[in-house]
């Protein structure tokens, strides 16, 4: 599926451009990038995506000609085109560290096109794999292969900052007003984990930080990458502040994100699957992180 919550609004032809890039250049659009960092210097807490004692032997890549990914151009901060028209992102960024530490640089190309034709284009042999947000389901599992996942997207609440809450822990916000866009798996955990909060339902997300933001509900509840981004963006204008989490959970939010591949390429999987884990182990994926999501996200 694909995490349609994060997408921005970007001119109508990104929306149906179709760039292929050999890592290089694409159209020009900024997205300022949010500053990393925590308020009392503390290295921030990120999840472990691979055993630290688990070994995945590097394949053979001496036949393999080319090796094209295949991602969207309208999904910052993930991916999209800079100032000077490079095609970027912490996906792009991924991309480039796996192929680097496979030694296959001069074989890897990255194709951006939108969401839509992606499964068909990686069915025709137009892409080797698909890095766009893709989640894993018991569906897609039946057509496609995944690799391990790369990151984990965690639930946040976020509070109004006036709110003179007693204490940091979730338990501070018994009996308070929390707001939660109605009818998503946010409020069915919510619900769930959390059943001394009075939760109160919007029907967007817009809507609910508006309403965050004036004091009409005290806290909200929603993604980590959403709420993190908003609250030290412009639209908050300080109003507002992460607390507590963040909440992590496979049964609300599936396994993470993975990248997608045909099911009779093992060995790109097997290839992929052993560059992330090298990238994990060496902190290269941590700071991927670190450079393109707030502090806060874990």
């Amino acid at each position: 599926m694909k995490l349609q919550k994060y997408k921005v609004k970007l001119i109508e032809a990104l929306r149906s451009c179709k760039a292929i890039c050999a890592l290089g250049v694409c159209l020009a659009v900024h997205i300022p990038a949010l500053p990393v960092r925590a308020a009392d210097g503390a290295a921030p807490s990120l999840p472990l995506l691979f055993d630290s004692r688990e070994r995945l032997a590097k394949p053979d890549l001496s036949a393999l000609v080319r090796l094209r990914f295949l991602t969207t151009l309208d999904f910052p901060p993930f991916n999209f085109a800079d100032k000077n028209g490079h095609l970027t992102g912490f996906q792009v960024d991924l991309v480039r560290e796996i192929c680097g530490e496979l030694d296959i640089e001069a074989k890897c190309q990255i194709e951006a096109m939108p969401y839509p034709e992606l499964p068909a284009a990686l069915d025709k042999g137009e892409g080797d794999a698909v890095i766009a947000g893709v989640g894993v389901t018991s569906a897609l599992r039946q057509n496609y292969l995944f690799s391990r996942p790369y990151m984990t997207l965690p639930a946040r609440f976020v509070v109004n900052a006036g709110l003179g809450l007693q204490g940091h822990a979730v338990t501070a916000l018994a009996g308070r007003a929390v707001g939660i866009v109605g009818g998503t798996t946010h409020e069915a955990m919510l619900k769930t984990w959390f059943p001394a909060i009075r939760p109160v339902a919007f029907p967007d997300r817009e809507t609910m930080l508006a309403a965050l933001k004036n004091g009409k509900i005290d806290g909200a509840f929603g993604d980590g990458v959403q709420l993190a981004f908003w609250a030290a963006g412009q639209s908050a204008d300080h109003c507002c502040a992460l607390f507590d989490g963040p909440y992590a959970s496979e049964h609300f939010f599936g396994e993470g994100l993975s990248i997608m591949m045909r099911p009779d390429d093992d060995l790109v999987q097997q290839a992929i699957d052993h560059a992330l884990l090298a990238l994990s182990r060496k902190g290269r994926l941590k700071e991927l992180y670190l450079r393109y999501f707030p502090y806060g996200l874990y």
